[in-house]
């Protein structure tokens, strides 16, 4: 086995990457461990003494790198505006992090002379497709370390007795039902009763989104202002791209906005079910697409829908450091360009609807669509229009008529 001096871990805190760190040192004999945090918006709670979790584990350091704004402004507002959904309904937040947060585990990597990087992702998910493609993009000169790929531990139970025969502490217990991922863009839940798609999730699966059935009997509004496919103010105030996220967030998740339970498709062939929460990118999402109604024209859209489903399948599975990623955003740059405007969104137990938009650029025009009277269209034109338009039909049926 080739030594491994010293190697840059990313680190949750949580019980698999705890034992990393010890099984790392005693693996790699002499290794110096060094934990790496993103903080990409998953809370406060989920950071309290992160640091000295690391260290008490064995980590020569920790490092919590703050990436919030530069994760919406970089990662997730380009995205949505490319109309990226997974399979018609995942919102990509599990999938949008991570080329942020495998980007600045190799800069420290980098920084510190590492030789090596190591994740706590399992053989079965997207994950660890979504880490190494970036680590070979970014740093393919450094080794990737995948525990769950080489060691012989199975369970939370035989990771729980790995760390109390090291006499490392732990809060963790065998009794974890559920697989928890948070951002700022959402989070998910996965395992428990959720690994059978026949069970409906209980009442304690979501966290951070209020059950549409207990949500306010009244509907709350909120004007959504958008520059070049981008949400900027919110009921008038000009926000970060990080704040009117958060804002979205607080406003949608208590009507019970962003839920959603799929089954999808993994990259490495299997399906799994997922329950994610999503409260104020759904608002963004809705808001978007109002305006790209009014400015898009039908290949346009046509267009849009096409490039937003290539996107989409090109972050869920981790190729965001590639030429076709900088090709595609570059498409949906273009296409910004004209995506400006306002939209009222309605917010009533677990929808969130435009009920109201306008842009400078719509193409919209009450003249032309009106079942009144104009004096700006001239119905007889469309005969010529459809003869032309079904010409080929035409032909074809006279052929045979005529054979």
């Amino acid at each position: 086995m080739k030594q491994v001096k010293k190697v840059v871990l990313a680190y949750s805190g949580g019980l698999d990457t705890s034992a990393i760190i010890p099984w790392l040192k005693e693996t790699y004999k002499g290794c110096e461990v060094i934990a790496f945090c993103a903080d990409v918006g998953q809370g406060s709670q989920e950071l309290l003494g992160l640091e000295e979790k690391a260290l008490a584990s064995g980590a020569s350091e920790c490092h919590i790198v703050d990436l919030k704004d530069e994760f919406v402004a970089d990662y997730i507002y380009p995205s949505i505006a490319t109309n990226a959904i997974y399979e018609g309904a995942y919102l990509l937040g599990t999938a949008m992090a991570r080329p942020i947060i495998a980007k600045a585990q190799v800069e420290l990597a980098l920084q510190v002379g590492a030789d090596a990087l190591c994740h706590g992702c399992t053989g079965k998910g997207n994950d660890q497709i979504r880490f190494e493609s970036c680590f070979a993009a970014l740093a393919p000169q450094l080794r990737v370390i995948a525990p769950w790929r080489e060691w012989d531990l199975v369970s939370r139970e035989d990771l729980l007795k790995y760390l109390s025969d090291r006499n490392i502490t732990s809060s963790a217990s065998s009794a974890k039902i559920y697989s928890r991922d948070a951002n700022a863009w959402h989070i998910s839940h996965e395992g428990g009763e959720l690994e059978n798609p026949n069970n409906a999730p209980d009442k304690d699966v979501w966290t951070l989104t209020v059950d549409p059935l207990d949500a306010p009997d009244k509907e709350e509004y909120i004007q959504v202002h958008i520059e070049h496919s981008r949400v900027t103010a919110i009921d008038g105030v000009a926000l970060s791209p990080y704040n009117a996220l958060m804002l979205l967030n607080k406003k949608a998740a208590k009507h019970g906005v962003g839920r959603i339970d799929i089954v999808e498709n993994r990259t490495i062939g299997m399906k799994s079910r997922g329950c994610y929460e999503t409260p104020g990118g759904t608002v963004m999402v809705a808001a978007l697409r109002a305006i790209d109604e009014l400015v898009h024209d039908k290949l346009s859209r046509r267009w849009r829908d096409s490039l937003g489903q290539e996107f989409a399948h090109l972050i869920y599975d981790g190729r965001w450091f590639t030429p076709l990623c900088r090709s595609l955003l570059a498409a949906s740059e273009s296409l910004a360009s004209q995506v400006e405007g306002d939209v009222l969104i309605r917010l009533y137990k677990g929808q969130a609807v435009a009920i109201k938009k306008s842009s400078p650029n719509s193409l919209y025009s009450e003249a032309f669509a009106t079942f009144g009277d104009d004096d700006v269209y001239d119905q007889s034109h469309a005969e010529g229009f459809i003869r032309l338009y079904s010409l080929s039909s035409r032909i074809r049926t006279l052929n045979k008529i005529r054979t």
